[in-house]
This record gives C-alpha cells, sequence and structure tokens, in this order.
C-alpha cells in the first residue's frame, strides 16, 4: 500500500503495485521457454526409400519374426494368432535364445496408435532391440491418395 501526501488528509490508498508481480511472470515465462524443449522425447525412426511395386514374394525367411496388428483386434506371431495377455511370454520364449533382436510390426490401417505403442512397449519389456515396421499391402498410391 502507498502513503499519500495528498491534502485530502486521508493518508492511505488502496492501490496494489502490480510490477513485481509482472516481473515475476516473467521470469517463469522465459523459464518455461527454455525447459519445453528439453522435456520433448523422441523416436529415432528410419524409413526406407519408396521403392516401386516389385512381385510379392511368399517367402518369408524363418529368421524373422512379424507381429500383426489384425483389423479385428487380435494379435499374431507370424501368422500365429496370440492373445495379447500372452504376447510377453511368447516374446520372451522367441528372443531369449536369439542374438539378434529385431522385430517386425504389421499393423492394420484402422488399429490405433495406442494398441501398436502397447504392443511395442511389451516386446521391449522381452528384450527386443530393434523394432521395424512393414509397408502396407495395399501399396504406397493408395496410401498416398488419402
Amino acid at each position: 500500500m502507498a502513503m499519500g501526501s495528498g491534502g485530502s488528509g486521508s493518508g492511505l490508498s488502496a492501490d496494489i503495485n502490480v510490477t513485481p508481480m509482472i516481473d515475476v511472470l516473467l521470469v517463469l515465462l522465459i523459464i518455461f521457454m527454455i525447459t519445453l524443449p528439453l522435456s520433448r522425447r523422441e523416436f529415432d525412426v528410419q524409413v526406407p526409400p519408396e521403392q516401386k511395386q516389385q512381385p510379392k514374394q511368399k517367402q518369408q525367411s524363418s529368421d524373422q519374426i512379424v507381429l500383426e496388428l489384425k483389423p479385428d483386434g487380435a494379435y499374431a506371431i507370424n501368422t500365429q494368432v496370440i492373445p495379447f495377455e500372452q504376447l510377453d511370454a511368447k516374446f520372451h520364449e522367441l528372443y531369449d535364445q536369439r542374438p539378434a533382436k529385431l522385430l517386425f510390426i504389421k499393423a492394420a490401417p484402422n488399429r490405433k496408435y495406442g494398441d501398436i505403442v502397447r504392443a511395442m512397449d511389451v516386446a521391449r519389456g522381452a528384450g527386443v532391440q530393434v523394432i521395424g515396421f512393414t509397408p502396407s499391402e495395399q501399396g504406397a498410391g493408395a496410401a498416398a491418395a488419402h
């Protein structure tokens, strides 16, 4: 509160001095602007270059493991349907003895991002070190049209 020395006789004024509050808010704004970029998390993603459509090769090497998230909500490892609750045990069974811990994920277009991230978390917990995504079978032309 400020003291007035005017001629009215009343010495007190009820004005609030907001200058210190604005100074504090500006300092907080600067602090948040500096710390925001430091708190971001990121995924390292390697996207393969687009290739021309080649004849489909149905020969799949037996050493590759593909986790498929089917449109109906089911999960399949190398075309073998597995309930989500058993994914962790199956991943441990497959990857505990393997030196190369690589998993490919093939998700249906209607599956939610959260389903894919949960499957990736389970795979990482089982020791998978590299996760790759397979391209859709519909072709790149259909995806570019959307």
